[in-house]
């Protein structure tokens, strides 16, 4: 009797978790889907996912591309630890443009975009107006071949416009972003400074109840 039970539940457990391995696909498919909108450092199987919402004019977000990313890199990313998500929070129109042209890049000079844009932010922010800062931006992703008449179409782009505000507005609502940078830590946002030390300190804790 109990063999028999067994030979008629055995093909529906087969079917459950054929159903459940498609889930996980399609689950997984997704994530990656919305990994491809992003700048994305590190493997997609890290264990701890750290996204960065920033704003490609704000002088903090600036100070942490180039002195904490570079320790992150260093000390989770190539040891597979860590997959360093980086997510457009403009807070101004010219951080907006900013954000715009990163999306009509190709995906791997997007990061290369990212380091000139923070190294060089004093530069090219400089400015009077928004029509003189696009100039100077125009000038930046013109070598990484962007012609002047691709860059008005990345301006004007209304899907890609949308894109940027939807995902800021869902952050917003999500995270309760009020500043920049804000840093998430597999889905919970780190409080205090945005230092390597904090991080290093919430990477421990994070990491140890995976």
């Amino acid at each position: 009797m109990h063999r028999s039970n067994f030979k008629n539940i055995f093909p529906f457990f087969n079917k459950f978790f054929l159903i459940y391995l498609i889930f996980l696909f399609k689950v997984s498919a997704s994530e990656i889907n919305k990994l491809n909108d992003f700048v994305v450092l590190g493997s997609n199987n890290a264990p701890i996912k750290i996204k960065i919402f920033s704003s490609l004019t704000c002088p903090h977000c600036a100070d942490f591309h180039k002195k904490v990313v570079p320790e992150i890199k260093k000390n989770y990313i190539q040891s597979g630890k860590v997959q360093l998500i980086f997510i457009d929070f403009p807070l101004d129109q010219i951080a907006f443009n900013a954000s715009k042209l990163l999306h009509c890049l190709d995906k791997e000079k997007q990061i290369s975009f990212l380091d000139n844009i923070y190294e060089n932010q004093n530069q090219w922010t400089n400015e009077s107006s928004v029509e003189e800062i696009n100039n100077n931006l125009k000038k930046i992703v013109e070598i990484m071949g962007i012609s002047g008449i691709q860059f008005n179409e990345c301006i004007n782009n209304k899907v890609i416009s949308d894109k940027i505000l939807n995902g800021r507005i869902e952050a917003q609502e999500k995270y309760s972003i009020n500043s920049t940078p804000t840093i998430i830590i597999n889905e919970q946002k780190l409080e205090g400074s945005a230092s390597f030390k904090n991080i290093k300190k919430k990477n421990r804790k994070t990491y140890l109840t995976l």
